[in-house]
């Protein structure tokens, strides 16, 4: 859930996707994508199949014999060929809103190192101008919603989701389908309300939140008239990434993490809670994923949100993760990004360490956050290769009954 130049370096803070998948180029004059061709229906008829890739049995909780693993961020700029690719194409709009090369780099990782999960190569950000939200991404500045939403008068910009606006991501999840077959699960992706919402209301990134923080407070019937048309848009935007052939849909919300976990029950959660909702009546079979980044304090508050599995971030200890969340839902990570730096032999400790303590059952390996930008390609290869090694029944053979972090 895309950059390709260090943000930091530049003095501006990317999109959580941005961030996620390392993608984000040097910035060139504005990508006007193509005119739509057709329709699409929303249906879920792509949801399911007769041979499901391992990533999914595990999302569902069923029995399987190793962990599936997939990276945050595994397709960008720590990858020579990206960056080769996006010295050809340095507007990352254009990047990500051309069917061949969204397909061409999301294909990328899974060529190098087959991870179990394939991630579509995009952006949070990239269904706003589907519902009536335009925006920009300036050098130094980053992402910018030049029409911030604040007001009555703001909302009337808004309008339901026009996914004829997005087909290149229905088209990219199709071929995608194709292209992995049954060997890997195909993942969506979308921002949260609350995520998707603080970047329209503060008109781009943000270090303080002040300005949605304090709307809480100032114009909270504002407020909730943006998350609850956001929650509609995203909503059917899942459910046509599903269609469209998405295993499996992921949920960042970037910037929950942010919120007293008092306001984040206010104005966050219900919200998610609401997309699920939405997705599940219509695609029942497919695993929806929750991650927050800083969800420490948040955990035993997001069991309920009815999310089929949990992502916890590398300052979580995967063992507490576990007691707290307990059995009945599936946890992913929570491998620390710079550990991909250490001596290989450090590397294949922590990730043993990190599924020793997720257990046999329920768990998705993956990084606590997006692979970082330096990231050697050799230690990503090292990762996959560890985790295809993997038993459970060798794993836990005798363990789980000697340490009480373990869950069955």
């Amino acid at each position: 859930m895309a950059t390709s130049i260090n943000s930091a370096a530049l003095g501006w803070k990317s999109s959580s996707l941005f961030v996620q998948f390392n993608a984000f180029n040097a910035p060139s004059p504005p990508f006007k994508p193509k005119p739509p061709l057709s329709k699409f229906s929303l249906t879920c008829s792509a949801a399911s199949s007769s041979s499901e890739p391992l990533l999914v049995m595990a999302a569902r909780g069923d029995p399987v014999g190793r962990p599936p693993a997939w990276m945050m961020r595994q397709a960008g700029r720590y990858m020579a060929i990206y960056r080769k690719l996006a010295e050809k194409h340095p507007s990352f709009r254009e990047r990500s809103e051309t069917t061949d090369l969204i397909v061409e780099i999301s294909l990328q990782p899974w060529k190098a190192f087959r991870p179990d999960g394939v991630i579509i190569f995009s952006d949070i950000l990239t269904p706003l101008p589907a519902f009536g939200v335009d925006f920009d991404i300036e050098e130094v500045r980053g992402p910018v919603i030049h029409s911030p939403i604040r007001s009555e008068e703001g909302l009337k910009t808004l309008h339901p989701i026009d996914l004829d606006r997005l087909r290149f991501v229905g088209e990219s999840l199709k071929i995608l389908r194709q292209e992995v077959g049954g060997h890997a699960a195909v993942l969506g992706f979308v921002g949260a309300p609350w995520t998707i919402a603080t970047y329209i209301v503060e008109g781009g990134t943000t270090r303080t939140y002040t300005t949605i923080k304090s709307m809480c407070h100032t114009g909270p019937h504002v407020l909730r008239n943006l998350l609850s048309h956001l929650t509609q848009a995203i909503a059917d935007y899942v459910i046509f990434q599903v269609e469209s052939g998405a295993h499996c849909i992921q949920i960042f919300d970037s910037w929950g993490g942010q919120l007293p976990p008092d306001m984040w029950e206010r104005w966050s959660k219900p919200y998610i809670k609401e997309i699920v909702n939405l997705v599940k009546k219509k695609c029942p079979e497919v695993p929806i994923v929750l991650y927050i980044n800083g969800n420490g304090g948040l955990l035993e508050r997001m069991i309920d949100t009815g999310v089929d599995v949990i992502g916890l971030d590398w300052t979580v200890d995967m063992a507490d993760g576990r007691r707290r969340l307990g059995s009945g839902i599936g946890v992913q990570g929570n491998v620390d990004p710079a550990c991909l730096f250490s001596p290989l032999a450090a590397l294949t400790e922590e990730i043993q360490r990190v599924v020793r303590c997720a257990g046999p059952r329920r768990h998705i390996l993956n990084l606590g956050h997006g692979v970082l930008v330096g990231t050697p390609e050799e230690a990503v290869a090292h990762f996959f290769e560890v985790a295809r090694s993997l038993q459970f029944d060798t794993l836990f053979q005798n363990t789980t009954a000697k340490d009480p972090n373990l869950v069955a």
